[in-house]
C-alpha cells in the first residue's frame, strides 16, 4: 500500500458473501434430504426444518449486533491512501476461505436427513437468510449515517476473520459513492 494506506473491504459485502452459498447449499441439502425417508418421516422433518429455518434466521440476523453498532459508531474516516477492495474480490476471497466449511456444512445437513429429512438443509438455508437480513440492516444503517463501513483486509483473513470479530479493532468510513457496492453490500446499479 502506498504511503501507509491499508487495504479495506466492505463490512456489508463480507456479511453478505456467505448468504447466497448458505442459502443454495441449504436448498440443495434440503431437497436431497426429502429423498431420504429418515427416522422421523418427511412430515416431521419438514416441520422441524421450518422451525429451525426461522430460529436460525433470527439468531444469525441478530447475533453480535451490539458489536457491529459499537464499531460503526466509532468508525474513523478512511485515509486517501487506503485502497478499497472491489466487491467481487471480497466475495471471492470470503468464499475461497470458507469453501471447506460450506462443503462440510452441506454434507452434515444431508447426513442429518437420515434422522429428520430436510431439517438440516432448511437450517442451513435459514443461516443464509439471516446473513442477508444482517446485510440489509447494515445497509439501512449506512444510508442513515451516510457512511459506508470498511474493515482492514488483513483483519478479515483466515477462518477467524469475521467483520465483527475480536481482530477487528475499528471500522473506517467513506462516503456513499465510494466503492462498487451499494449500501448493504449489493451490486451497485
Amino acid at each position: 500500500m502506498a504511503r501507509g494506506g491499508q487495504g479495506l473491504a466492505r463490512v456489508a459485502v463480507v456479511v453478505r458473501a456467505g448468504a447466497a452459498p448458505l442459502w443454495w447449499l441449504g436448498v440443495v441439502a434440503g431437497g436431497v434430504g426429502l429423498l431420504i425417508p429418515g427416522l422421523t418421516g418427511r412430515r416431521i422433518g419438514v416441520l422441524a426444518g421450518t422451525a429451525l429455518f426461522v430460529v436460525a434466521a433470527v439468531v444469525v440476523a441478530y447475533a453480535r449486533r451490539k458489536r457491529y453498532a459499537a464499531l460503526a459508531s466509532a468508525a474513523v474516516r478512511a485515509s486517501r491512501h487506503d485502497v478499497l477492495q472491489d466487491r467481487r474480490v471480497t466475495v471471492r476471497n470470503w468464499r475461497r476461505g470458507h469453501r471447506w466449511w460450506l462443503a462440510g456444512g452441506c454434507a452434515a445437513a444431508v447426513a442429518a436427513s437420515f434422522a429428520a429429512p430436510a431439517a438440516g438443509g432448511m437450517m442451513m438455508a435459514g443461516c443464509g437468510a439471516g446473513l442477508w437480513l444482517k446485510a440489509v440492516w447494515l445497509g439501512r444503517r449506512e444510508r442513515r449515517e451516510e457512511s459506508l463501513l470498511w474493515a482492514r483486509v488483513d483483519w478479515l483473513t483466515g477462518h477467524m476473520g469475521r467483520p465483527a470479530g475480536e481482530r477487528v479493532k475499528v471500522y473506517r468510513g467513506t462516503g456513499l459513492a465510494a466503492g462498487d457496492a451499494a449500501p448493504g453490500g449489493a451490486r451497485r446499479r
